[in-house]
């Protein structure tokens, strides 16, 4: 299917008039989905042949072993749904409610780095896909386009799901206030502060690939930025702990950043319920079970296998949203009767967008949807409060 010109609102029409994909607008050309890809894991492969090693590496890796990288997909398709059937369907929706605002489904795009290297219209082409599925979107703080531009870019779109700006603080507290201002004033919704990667982990695939980033990619929204002073290390101190981890934030520092800004914050990268419990007294506005996509620290539990804990742990008092492995609509199903409140998905989206842009990424979302959709159906679930913990098998 081609993709023709147009703006999000138009998108839409298309997707409710035609054969279910929609055609969205591209910020620099009209692409085609390939053909043959069906599937999120057609995009991964097509996408494969589209990407250079180096931002293979970036974009697929993951730390060490790989061992929480896989593990974030198996422990979904190991989880099994237990239909019911002849239940009243009529009438179904994806709706959820999110942070005092009605949401079309639960999908949000996570936060990516870097998405130039990907295609040319990196975070704008994501940004106009999220915007004609009604999906949320979360743009990275090493985003390679301005936060100002991606957010303008939707701007105009009433149906438009949330737009927020994931942080990391930086040790310059004042760079960090004025990118929080900058957000703001841009039009963000919320902040996501990242919090479980004071420093990156071992990613053997991108030290084989000799990473680096194309000379026409950067975090521009880190310009300016001084790097932090060099620590004067004495005999017997580590690089890492006496000198990168001086500045790193800590749990004052959020809230600090809750003083500073008028934004609802959600902490990204909880996985013990301590934490969880420890983010609810600081009333931030939700958490994100999320382990980075298993690019921090190998064998880490997998979000699945951690989020019924951490919906535990806070009880009702915040929204809990997760990430990592979803790859089905029948993960997403799984993930909110396990209690998420929604889901993010990343690397799906980047395969979908490095494989055909804005409608790459659009069709990754609506295919997400439409197998959402008929899993709850099989399920016997006609809204997504109805699926609850019942709807998954235990074995005996």
């Amino acid at each position: 299917m081609s993709a023709a010109p147009g703006r999000p609102k138009q998108a839409r029409t298309a997707a409710r008039e035609g054969e279910g994909i929609p055609v969205v607008a591209a910020p620099l050309s009209v692409e085609q989905i390939p053909a043959g890809v069906v599937t999120l894991a057609d995009h991964e492969a097509h996408a494969r042949s589209r990407l250079d090693d180096n931002a293979w590496a970036y974009f697929s890796g993951g730390a060490g072993d790989e061992i929480t990288l896989r593990a974030n997909c198996s422990a979904w398709s190991e989880r099994l749904l237990h239909p019911r059937v002849l239940q009243p369907l009529a009438g179904g929706h994806t709706r959820i409610e999110l942070l005092g605002r009605t949401l079309a489904h639960p999908v949000f795009l996570a936060p990516v780095a870097y998405q130039r290297m990907a295609h040319a219209g990196g975070e704008v082409a994501s940004a106009y896909a999220a915007s004609a599925l009604g999906a949320g979107m979360v743009l990275s703080t090493q985003a390679s386009m301005p936060l100002e531009t991606v957010a303008q870019a939707i701007a105009g779109d009433p149906q438009r799901g949330p737009l927020w700006f994931q942080l990391y603080i930086q040790p310059d507290r004042g760079f960090t206030r004025e990118l929080v201002q900058r957000a703001e004033q841009a039009g963000y919704e919320a902040l996501v502060l990242t919090v479980d990667a004071p420093a990156s982990g071992a990613r053997d695939r991108e030290r084989r690939a000799n990473f680096h980033l194309p000379a026409h990619v950067s975090a521009v929204n880190l310009a300016g930025l001084a790097p932090p002073p060099q620590v004067a290390l004495q005999p017997g101190q580590s690089a890492l702990f006496d000198g990168l981890l001086v500045n790193t934030p800590t749990w004052d520092d959020v809230a600090w950043l809750q003083s500073i800004t008028r934004l609802p914050v959600l902490l990204k990268g909880i996985l013990h319920p301590g934490d969880a419990r420890q983010a609810a007294v600081l009333q931030v506005a939700g958490i994100i079970a999320s382990n980075h996509g298993g690019r921090t620290l190998d064998t880490a539990p997998a979000t699945a296998s951690v989020l019924p804990r951490i919906v535990q742990a806070v009880a009702g008092e915040l929204p809990v949203l997760v990430d990592g492995g979803i790859r089905r609509g029948t993960d997403i199903l799984k993930a909110m009767a396990l209690g998420a409140s929604a889901v993010l998905v990343g690397r799906p989206y980047i395969h979908g967008l490095a494989n055909a842009g804005a409608l790459g990424v659009a069709h990754v979302l609506r295919l997400l949807r439409d197998e959402l959709e008929i899993a709850m159906a099989l399920c016997g679930c006609r809204t997504l409060a109805q699926a609850t913990p019942e709807i998954l098998f235990k074995p005996d």
